[in-house]
């Protein structure tokens, strides 16, 4: 076990509702990476631990004074100030591992340990499952990310504009842009994309690369800019494919894959060798039916426009970048060892749900299924999670971990779940239609370990 720097417990009260919660507070930083981190034991505990990458700044969220109200303790770090340059998921999951020993000795060893998290949370929490289940009891992952596919996810959708709409407009390394560049490139899509959109062409055009690239119709930052579109009126579906990618351009707002690059020091995207032609085969149904008839429309050859696109000019990695998302911890391949719930916003329009889709049926294919669940809420946005959703996610991993044996996860008994634990907040679980098949899996090769070009 690791020294422990300055440590010291303190004894504290807060309120939540009409009820006060007593619990024992430890605030420090580790050593060797200075990671700040805090934990929080309630005097109610229950002997399971939540950790959450998160957890140091949110430690007085509704979610999180909720789980300590009910006897979970919580712990957790603050996301490092270095990590848009230097992010590394597999020194957040050793971090954890440090917390999990500083636990122990102040508090004793947790019946269970159940790491969960959302975004960068969740991505961690994969990996937790994955690559460190001997620390772990159960892991509950909400709009998690593994780096390559969804820089490739992102890729896909922007290569198809560029080569339909604005082949003169950059789509990767824009992380490198000053902001003002950077501005400049944004305001250039926008502008190209708004006289798109006032074309029957321009529409078509869109909605293909909303269903090549398997990105959601309805989602992306902030409040939704229109109502959930019904998947049977075209009209409506196209106009939110359009408000969906206008906020997915190039911007500050979509620097994610800039980070995982700016870490990997070279070009994470690919797609080389690639049809998509294939690739839109394996879109969504409702997507395709909408493409097949906005093409009709406009006149022109939903065929020859694929050709165009497989004819454009290919984007290669970096051996480099794909050696440094090869190491265990860092990316993902369906094989988690301790039970793992996966959640995720069907309107995530920065994590995409159809990476949720992918892993699962990798999963299966890998035969992990029995250790594996997955549920999509209904809901616009990133991590856009209710406190109540997330309760019913810990409740239902707490019945898998105590009986040995999954509950029904369906939607609506998740749903009836949540109105059993509290009957003035909504559940959102729904049935998600997903995709055909997920474009984007990637598993490293050999080569890809030992930094070579394949």
């Amino acid at each position: 076990m690791q020294k422990i720097i300055c440590l010291s417990i303190f004894l504290l009260l807060t309120t939540i509702g009409n009820s006060q919660i007593k619990y024992e507070e430890v605030i420090d930083e580790l050593p060797v990476r200075e990671t700040k981190y805090k934990i929080r034991v309630p005097e109610n505990w229950n002997g399971t631990l939540l950790n959450d990458l998160d957890y140091f700044k949110n430690a007085d969220s509704e979610r999180n004074l909720l789980f300590l109200e009910k006897g979970y303790a919580l712990s957790g770090t603050v996301r490092r100030t270095d990590r848009y340059q230097k992010y590394d998921p597999a020194h957040e999951a050793h971090d954890f591992i440090s917390i999990f020993d500083v636990f122990e000795s102040k508090f004793g060893k947790p019946k269970r340990i159940i790491q969960l998290g959302c975004s960068g949370g969740g991505t961690v929490t994969l990996s937790m499952a994955e690559v460190h289940s001997s620390r772990i009891d159960g892991a509950i992952a909400a709009c998690a990310a593994t780096s390559q596919w969804m820089s490739n996810t992102y890729l896909d959708a922007m290569f198809v504009l560029k080569s339909l709409i604005a082949p003169e407009l950059k789509i990767i390394n824009f992380g490198s842009l000053n902001n003002e560049d950077l501005k400049k490139l944004q305001t250039d899509w926008e502008k190209a994309l708004t006289e798109a959109q006032k074309t029957p062409e321009g529409k078509a055009r869109i909605a293909l690369a909303i269903t090549i690239g398997q990105w959601p119709a309805w989602g992306g930052r902030g409040k939704a800019p229109v109502e959930q579109p019904n998947p049977n009126n075209i009209t409506a579906l196209q106009e939110s494919m359009f408000q969906s990618v206008m906020r997915l351009i190039p911007s500050q707002r979509t620097r994610g894959t800039s980070m995982l690059e700016n870490a990997g020091e070279g070009q994470l995207q690919t797609n080389i060798g690639l049809d998509y032609k294939e690739l839109y085969n394996n879109g969504n149904e409702a997507y395709k039916k909408a493409v097949k008839k906005l093409y009709k429309e406009s006149g022109l050859s939903l065929s020859k426009d694929l050709k165009k696109i497989n004819a454009f000019k290919r984007i290669s990695p970096d051996a480099k970048s794909l050696k440094y998302w090869s190491a265990p911890g860092r990316t993902h391949v369906g094989k988690p060892k301790v039970p793992l719930f996966r959640i995720h916003t069907i309107g995530d329009g920065l994590v995409y749900p159809t990476m949720a889709q992918g892993y699962r049926d990798l999963v299966k294919k890998n035969g992990y299924s029995k250790l594996f669940r997955s549920a999509f809420i209904n809901s616009w946005g990133h991590c856009t999670i209710s406190s109540t959703e997330w309760l019913v996610a810990v409740e239902t991993m707490m019945e898998r971990l105590d009986s040995g044996v999954w509950p029904s996860t369906t939607p609506q008994n998740l749903n009836k779940k949540g109105k059993n634990l509290n009957s003035n907040d909504k559940t959102r679980f729904i049935e998600f239609e997903g995709v055909k098949k997920y474009n984007r899996v990637w598993i490293p090769s050999i080569n890809n370990y030992l930094g070579k070009n394949n």
